[in-house]
């Protein structure tokens, strides 16, 4: 049995995570919204879940949280950085600072101050991975993402550096990098403009988030020996960052 973090759980990829985790784990379970880490709670059932409510753009509140952690959940071993999102599609020169921001610090800094706050916990276990959630965007830049972009290309050196600095620790780090996943994603990155949300999976199958769950699944059950590095998803249709074959008719 593991003990796993899953930051974002409360919704998407992290709560189809969480559900594809649920047999066999204890899951440390991680959001803004604790009626919906509630609620899934309530839906895994037998497994024994730890809720933490912290926005993890906000230092404080992701030490204090990893700081209240009972003793007997200390001894973590696995550490899921889903936690993140898009604010916004425009071109760099029109793109309201506050959305930039608002990237950097969930995308980036959330990234670095939840995996500082685990980390002592995570040393203490003989299997310890990190999985962080980058994009396909962390792989290619594409015109009206510039920031969010960047921000996952920061995801994919942290995730290297990482595995670097890691190495003499034992801990294995891991990317996954989606591309299309049909989740809340574009409902925040249109602020609920569900018209223009649903347009950006329109004519094709995207992925689904418990597409997503099943490859970090797959990842953490690896060997000890066996350290996936960098897994790239994409639906069939989809062939880059911005080459999507829709059907039109």
């Amino acid at each position: 049995m593991k003990t796993i973090v899953i930051t974002g759980a409360s919704s998407g990829i992290g709560y189809a995570t969480a559900k594809a985790l649920a047999k066999d784990n204890r899951l440390i379970l991680c959001g803004r919204r604790l009626e919906r880490l509630q609620q899934l709670q309530n839906e895994l059932k037998e497994t024994p879940c730890l809720l933490l409510t912290f926005d993890v753009s906000k230092k404080e509140e992701v030490f204090k949280a990893f700081d209240s952690i009972p003793v007997a959940w200390k001894n973590i071993d696995v550490l899921i950085n889903n936690a993140g999102n898009a604010h916004g599609l425009a071109r760099f020169q029109d793109a309201d600072l506050a959305d930039l921001d608002a990237m950097i610090d969930s995308n980036v800094k959330g990234l670095i101050y939840v995996t500082k706050a685990c980390l002592p916990y995570l040393q203490q276990s003989q299997n310890a991975h990190i999985v962080n959630l980058s994009s396909i965007a962390g792989k290619q830049a594409y015109t009206n993402g510039t920031t969010y972009c960047a921000s996952k290309w920061a995801v994919e050196a942290l995730t290297k550096g990482m595995r670097l600095d890691f190495l003499p620790l034992g801990i294995k780090v891991t990317s996954i990098a989606p591309g299309a996943v049909e989740t809340e994603f574009s409902l925040i990155r249109f602020k609920g403009d569900t018209e223009k949300a649903n347009n950006v999976y329109r004519g094709f199958e995207p992925l689904q988030a418990e597409d997503i769950a099943e490859s970090i699944a797959f990842t953490i059950n690896q060997p000890k020996h066996v350290q996936l590095a960098d897994i790239t998803i994409l639906p069939k249709t989809q062939a880059d960052a911005t080459t999507i074959l829709r059907n039109n008719s």
